[in-house]
């Protein structure tokens, strides 16, 4: 079973969860031409200031 894994800083709805993970299944299946039913997407919000950019905290 593939496994799409997103990390993101925190924001987005349940409902934009939902959609985006609609969203990235049904890109990989068709790409890939697995069976949409397999695919396991997360969604993992990681507060900003565990996040870093070029060398610089984003909170």
């Amino acid at each position: 079973m593939p496994l799409i894994q997103i990390s993101q800083t925190p924001g987005l709805t349940a409902d934009q969860k939902r959609a985006a993970i609609a969203a990235v299944t049904k890109a990989y299946a068709e790409a890939t031409g697995k069976n949409s039913s397999k695919v396991w997407v997360t969604i993992t919000d990681v507060p900003r200031e565990n996040w870093g950019v070029g060398g610089e905290p984003l909170g």
